[in-house]
């Protein structure tokens, strides 16, 4: 299969962070492999590494770079990798980094003429700053992409989850679809918070992902739909 310079591509962001956006974004690339679809992930800014065979890793953009149907390399898959686990605009500061938006949607060029689907995976939830009076939401209008939303089921999700859904909206990005991922197996009245957060969010339900302390985001990638 060609892949085409207009490939699907789609902007996977949370209600906060340690919802399993990373998690869900390999289902949705596996998922999506198995349709037949030369698939791969991005992570343009990513906050916490190792030092791997030479080079600064990040967890989730490893677990990304395995998901996808070809290795990119990591230049390309995360083009900013900050060591520190902390917010990413002050890893960025500490490290004198410049977190340049055009490199970043430069990349993301790159990939999209090289698969036929490519999901972005943005960091924290939908306004982590990036830099002085830019955030990841900006970067998401920059790159024009419809939005899936990654709902962490635990107390308080339902506001988290409905205040994202009004952020994404106002600026004017589609919400092609969201995730419930079920991150708390102990949470209280599961299924009357799913049902709010049905009624509550007008986009379809992606699929709801169970609770998998391996992540194995293979096993689970048939319960999810791909956005339209």
């Amino acid at each position: 299969m060609t892949a085409s310079a207009h490939a699907n591509a789609w902007f996977v962001t949370g209600t906060d962070t340690e919802v399993g956006k990373t998690f869900a974004t390999c289902a949705l690339i596996h998922a999506a492999r198995a349709k037949g679809l030369r698939t791969v992930g991005m992570k343009p800014v990513a906050a916490g590494a190792e030092r791997v065979a030479g080079e600064w890793v990040n967890e989730d953009a490893a677990r990304l770079r395995a998901a996808g149907s070809f290795d990119p390399g990591l230049a390309l898959l995360n083009p900013y990798c900050l060591r520190s686990p902390v917010a990413p605009h002050i890893a960025a500061a500490e490290e004198g980094v410049t977190l340049n938006p055009a490199v970043m949607i430069d990349a993301f060029a790159q990939l999209r003429a090289l698969a036929d689907c490519v999901f972005v995976e943005g960091v924290g939830g939908f306004r982590v700053p990036l830099a002085q009076g830019y955030d990841t939401a900006d970067l998401a209008v920059q790159l024009g992409l419809p939005v899936i939303l990654v709902v962490g089921l635990r107390l308080g999700c339902i506001n988290h989850a409905l205040l994202t859904v009004e952020a994404i909206a106002a600026r004017g990005l589609p919400l092609a679809g969201w995730i419930a991922n079920e991150i708390a197996p102990e949470m209280l009245r599961r299924d009357e918070n799913l049902a709010a957060l049905r009624a509550g969010i007008t986009a379809p339900l992606l699929g709801v992902l169970p609770h998998q302390p391996d992540r194995d985001a293979a096993a689970v990638a048939g319960r999810l739909v791909l956005p339209g």
